[in-house]
């Protein structure tokens, strides 16, 4: 909540209104952790309203007299208060928000040290310790909690241990006793001194007022330090939640969901039988060609949206852009009894999405785009590879082959080649599979260039 463009002072960075000072692992982490401040600051200035209201509604239950108006003026003032100081801290105004919480413990202390001026009651000022007022501190200090912010609410222990001790000191030094009945207390209740005192309308009972601060900066203490724990759970839960927006960009919902569950599931060297994909724009070059550079790019991204849309739809992993394509394995990182079948109908719902875009593009006078679409079932390797920086890897002669489908699309003229083996596996699978096989001829003992024996394909 504070200006990053300005240098905070040492003040600033103790207290409130600063993040804690804590290893943010990048920029997500830290807008997540602003969010959740932001967000328990409007909790806090809404509870205090709350908090005020039924303190008012308490104090005509206590005191049902017209001279409680002053103390309802007060809760008022709290009120308004907390208005600014959510203003302060949404514009990012560290020192105003100081300063307002400053205000605010003032204003308490007064309200319940300065007699009330609308009272005709005479009472000695040591009496206005005898209320039990102090425990409206807690409210504040409650409140505070809500902004997820240690430094917050140990200043508020801190300050109202400062304001509380020296109103008291003021007043028992300005205060003016009633004559002689200290004395005469203390005479009736001889062999009682800690009775008198206790009795005694003169007396501070400056054990009660220690006590009362103690206690109130311990219990500061021990929420500022669960207050700190909950921002590293804050912290950690942010980092989670980039973790799974990283994973969703690659993987479909229902993968990520089982990666987040799954201790370092990706580390694992494995061979695994997968559906590989491959869909590129064919003719691209001559579709750039004479382009602004910035339509290619938005040609571009149209068609990666839509085609990562069907990936993920039909429970595919997306393993890299390349360039005018992609490539997507179905049965990565965590195999299931349909990959080929899905891959199949990923294959058939592109076509049918390219299909569509063609029709919006035809409107508007653009040029239409035409994909090849290679499909090929068989073992791979999978696992990370890299150093420093890893990358999840699929590698094997299946991905070979189905790169090869993908550019045999040409020779055959069609926009899908997909080999027996995605045919048979898909079968196997689901025998509902067979309805996305037509519209697909059979092509026997065609050759592939980088496959030594020839195979049997299907075109659609």
């Amino acid at each position: 909540m504070t200006d990053t463009s300005a240098s905070p002072s040492r003040l600033d960075r103790f207290f409130i209104t600063q993040p804690d000072s804590v290893d943010l692992d990048n920029k997500y982490t830290e807008a997540a952790l602003e969010r959740h401040k932001r967000e328990g600051l409007e909790l806090a200035v809404y509870a205090r309203w709350i908090a005020m209201g039924l303190t008012g509604v308490l104090l005509v239950f206590l005191n049902p007299h017209w001279e409680v108006l002053w103390y309802h003026f007060i809760l008022l003032l709290i009120c308004a208060n907390g208005w600014l100081i959510r203003r302060a801290g949404r514009v990012g105004q560290s020192r105003t928000e100081l300063l307002l919480i400053f205000l605010d413990l003032l204003i308490m202390t007064l309200a319940m040290i300065v007699p009330n001026p609308f009272s005709d009651d005479v009472r000695p000022l040591a009496m206005q310790y005898r209320f039990d007022n102090f425990q409206y501190f807690f409210i504040i200090l409650a409140a505070g909690t809500m902004a997820y912010s240690w430094r917050t609410v140990v200043a508020i222990g801190s300050w109202t241990a400062g304001i509380w001790t020296l109103g008291w000191i003021i007043a028992w030094w300005v205060a003016t006793p009633i004559p002689g009945i200290s004395e005469r207390v203390a005479e009736a209740l001889q062999g009682y001194p800690d009775v008198a005192e206790l009795l005694d309308p003169n007396s501070f009972m400056v054990h009660q007022r220690i006590q009362q601060v103690v206690v109130f900066v311990m219990v500061a203490v021990t929420l500022g330090i669960s207050m700190r724990r909950l921002n590293r759970l804050l912290l950690s839960n942010a980092g989670l939640e980039r973790e799974r927006a990283n994973l969703s960009r690659y993987f479909s919902p229902n993968v990520v969901e089982a990666l987040s569950h799954n201790d370092e599931p990706l580390k694992q060297v494995r061979k695994e039988n997968v559906a590989v994909l491959f869909i590129d724009i064919v003719g691209f070059t001559r579709f750039a060609a004479g382009r602004d550079p910035y339509e290619v790019i938005e040609a571009l991204r149209g068609f990666h949206a839509r085609m990562e849309t069907e990936v993920f739809r039909h429970h595919g992993t997306l393993d890299k852009y390349l360039g005018d394509g992609l490539m997507a394995t179905f049965g990565t990182p965590v195999p299931t009894p349909l990959d080929a079948s899905n891959a199949l109908a990923c294959a058939r719902s592109m076509v049918d999405v390219i299909e569509r875009w063609n029709l919006d593009r035809r409107r508007t006078g653009e040029p239409e785009v035409r994909v090849g679409i290679g499909v090929h079932f068989g073992p791979v390797v999978l696992g990370d590879i890299g150093a420093n920086r890893l990358e999840f890897a699929v590698i094997g002669d299946a991905v070979n082959v189905a790169a090869k489908l993908e550019a045999m699309t040409r020779d055959l003229s069609a926009r899908i080649v997909i080999s027996d083996a995605v045919h048979k596996q898909a079968r196997r699978e689901n025998p509902a599979s067979q309805q996305d096989m037509q519209g697909f001829v059979r092509k026997s003992n065609q050759a592939i260039r980088g496959v030594e024996a020839p195979m049997d394909v299907w075109a659609y």
